[in-house]
């Protein structure tokens, strides 16, 4: 058995293979004059595990073409970021449901998909091969132990995140709550936590992923003046898109954190670890 991936997932292949001790196989990515995309993988083994994220066209057709080039092998796909798993829905006619499109391409030439923390579950069932979700909400939740704050509050930044933020705060005894929004005019929204006070408390906002960072941004303010000592947050899926790593930043956020399922200088947690348990876990 050996591991394979794409470009951008290197980074996450490497400590995978160091903490199942399975090779890293070396791939040759190139790109011709007319943009088309050209890979060559080492030698396989009888099975291979494919580590793939997408958020881009290059590293979907990436994974295509290394799927295609394991045709002697038993493919097992692991999507950490799965790209187009938020086009899940149709809302006009001539629309594609993208995430089906996506999935139904890469079932064919693989055995079984592992995705991470998908952002609608529902996708999972577009694959034609067994596929399976995993989450790092505990492996979020040892990180935000490592950081020694006193008496941390768990928050989701919706009810919609209320069950990822419970699972990161499982086993932990720490205080989990939600935000909340309160309309008070046609311009003015606030935000605080629906049950407990933040006044006193470090505060970690954690979801399943930050894409712009917008209103991670506004609810740092205003539970920094509701009196919360720091205001930290953590994510499976660091998208940061549209500068959102520097508006987080600039919001006042202490820290922020994201996983290495896109590969950033903001990947302190790692899914390798995640990836080796479902792999061996039969």
């Amino acid at each position: 058995m050996k591991i394979l991936c794409n470009e951008k997932s290197q980074v996450l292949a490497a400590k995978t293979a160091k903490c199942t001790g399975l090779e890293l196989a070396a791939t040759e990515f190139k790109k011709f004059p007319d943009g088309e995309l050209y890979i060559k993988t080492g030698k396989t083994d009888d099975e291979t595990i494919l580590i793939s994220s997408f958020n881009d066209s290059d590293s979907f057709i990436q994974t295509l073409l290394m799927i295609d080039a394991c045709e002697n092998s038993e493919v097992t796909l692991v999507i950490p970021y799965m790209g187009y798993a938020r086009q899940d829905k149709k809302f006009n006619d001539g629309e594609s449901i993208s995430a089906r499109a996506i999935a139904r391409a890469l079932s064919d030439g693989v055995k079984k998909v592992y995705t991470i923390n998908n952002h609608e579950k529902d996708n999972l069932k577009h694959f034609r091969v067994p596929a399976e979700d995993l989450t790092l909400a505990p492996y979020i939740g040892k990180y935000i132990e490592s950081l020694g704050l006193d008496d941390p509050l768990i928050l989701a930044p919706d009810a919609g995140a209320a069950d990822f933020a419970a699972d990161v705060a499982r086993g932990l005894n720490f205080d989990c709550d939600h935000l909340q929004k309160t309309r008070h005019s046609g311009t003015e929204v606030t935000m605080q936590p629906k049950e407990l006070d933040a006044n006193g408390r470090c505060v970690v906002i954690v979801d399943d992923i930050i894409s712009t960072g917008g209103t991670l941004a506004t609810a740092s303010g205003m539970l920094k003046a509701q009196g919360a000592v720091s205001v930290h947050a953590a994510c499976v899926h660091g998208v940061f898109a549209s500068g959102g790593y520097a508006r987080l930043s600039a919001g006042g956020l202490s820290s922020v954190a994201s996983s290495d399922t896109i590969e950033s200088a903001s990947s302190v947690i790692t899914a390798a670890e995640c990836i080796k348990n479902a792999i061996f876990k039969n």
